[in-house]
């Protein structure tokens, strides 16, 4: 019988209900929740920093309160990155979780070994082409996307629900293949193709149609309920990637399509802490409705280094708008923008950079091209990224005043100022970062 992993995230505050329909309804041997991106990661550090009892998905509890029954009860195994910055008080959560629930032998392991803050020095060189001190900014944190060889340790223990920090997105699946089919760490064929089946899975809904749909020319049914993918995996590493015949969405060639070029930069060596991955050879057949067969790639050795996400304080980022409506309102915004811009720099003197979008007329792509058009419906849109709170008021106090003391007819103003971070890469050998895990609970 081949292996069944559902995805119940696809990010961090991705929906719940279709994770729910995997686990009650899945037939799955595992439910593996992906939900760190480099930001939430930053965030993570941040709000550790600040309380040593989180730093881990604020989700965690209710995502696992929802499927732990149904995992319970169906012998589906769960595997999680929602540790983020703090596995340990995420494990102690989800023991905390399995006994409100009546689960009370639970078994929890949490990884560690992909913090490598003090690995991380003022003169370490990042890959954008300087150095941590030359970013200027508070450095918080620093985390190595490990592979799936760092989750084998915690899934021998037969864990029910494994809880990491930076694993790797492909390698979250990986792990349980390698565990399931006992592949080898160098078996670079079987590793490639369960490579591409995690990085299919990765991002749940944008197999399934979400992220896909555009009406009237990629149409997908019920978008409103879509499902989260699952995949049959072979002991050769091929698989069939489906959903739930009760869900909304799509599962065809097109979709599958799209999601495996996502994120891709050189398909012929897609790198990863497992495998040299080769996704040029990935063949893809239809296998009847909402089924489609993957099979086909290859790969070579992994790379000696890891990559590394390295979290920065990014300051505050204000942003404050106001609207134009009716004849000559593409002007007057334009006005108020100018406004808003002068005195920033005349009147407060801040050298922070300023973006000022006017929607309705040129907002997304505000920096390639200006639309000229007779817009009646306008929304001025400023932000920016200060590095202090008061500085950042500025900019909000400057939009609201608009309302008397900028063009006519202006009005809706709304402010808001949220901490912000920043990150940046870089590598560290593979040789430096240890990895470990411990149990809980059970």
């Amino acid at each position: 019988m081949s292996l069944r992993i559902g995805t119940g995230a696809g990010f961090s505050s991705d929906r719940l209900d279709p994770a729910v329909d995997l686990a009650a309804h899945g037939q799955l041997n595992y439910l593996v929740f992906e939900c760190i991106g480099e930001r939430t990661l930053a965030f993570g550090h941040r709000d550790r920093a600040q309380d040593s009892t989180r730093g881990y998905n604020p989700l965690l509890a209710r995502r696992l309160e929802a499927v732990l029954p149904h995992c319970r009860a169906n012998g589906t195994r769960i595997v999680t990155n929602m540790g983020v910055a703090n596995p340990r008080a995420a494990a102690e959560v989800a023991v905390a979780v399995a006994r409100k629930i009546g689960w009370h032998d639970c078994k929890v392991a949490a990884v560690f070994g992909d913090d490598v803050t003090a690995l991380i020095q003022p003169n370490t060189q990042l890959l954008e082409g300087m150095s941590v001190a030359d970013t200027g900014r508070t450095f918080l944190g620093a985390n190595a996307y490990l592979g799936a060889d760092a989750l084998l340790g915690a899934l021998d223990t037969d864990a029910d629900i494994v809880i990491t920090g930076r694993v790797a997105d492909p390698s979250l699946f990986l792990a349980p293949m390698r565990k399931h089919y006992g592949w080898a760490g160098d078996d670079w064929t079987r590793l490639s193709r369960g490579t591409v089946v995690g990085h299919l899975l990765e991002c749940a809904a944008q197999i399934t149609g979400g992220y896909f749909a555009d009406p009237g020319y990629k149409d997908v049914q019920d978008l409103a309920h879509v499902g989260f993918p699952l995949a049959e995996i072979s002991a050769q590493g091929d698989a069939v990637i489906t959903k739930l015949a009760r869900s909304g969405g799509v599962v065809d060639e097109r979709t599958v399509k799209e999601q495996l070029l996502y994120e891709v930069h050189e398909p012929s060596r897609y790198l990863t802490p497992d495998v040299t991955a080769d996704f040029t050879r990935v063949s893809l057949s239809s296998d009847g409705t909402d089924r489609v067969a993957i099979s086909g790639a290859d790969g070579c050795a992994r790379p000696e280094q890891l990559k590394v996400t390295v979290a920065f304080d990014g300051g505050f980022l204000a942003e404050g708008g106001v609207s134009y409506a009716g004849p000559g309102a593409q002007a007057r915004a334009k006005l108020a923008a100018d406004i808003v811009r002068e005195r920033m720099t005349s009147v407060h003197g801040t050298n922070a950079p300023v973006r000022i979008d006017l929607i309705g007329v040129s907002s997304l792509h505000a920096t390639a091209k200006t639309y000229r058009t007779d817009s009646q419906d306008i929304r001025v849109h400023c932000a920016m990224r200060a590095s202090s709170r008061e500085e950042a008021e500025l900019l909000l106090w400057e939009v609201e005043s608009l309302l008397c003391c900028g063009p006519a007819g202006g009005g809706g103003y709304r402010g808001a100022m949220t901490p912000s971070v920043m990150t940046y890469s870089a590598f560290v050998d593979r040789g430096a970062v240890p990895t470990s895990f411990e149990v809980f609970g059970g």
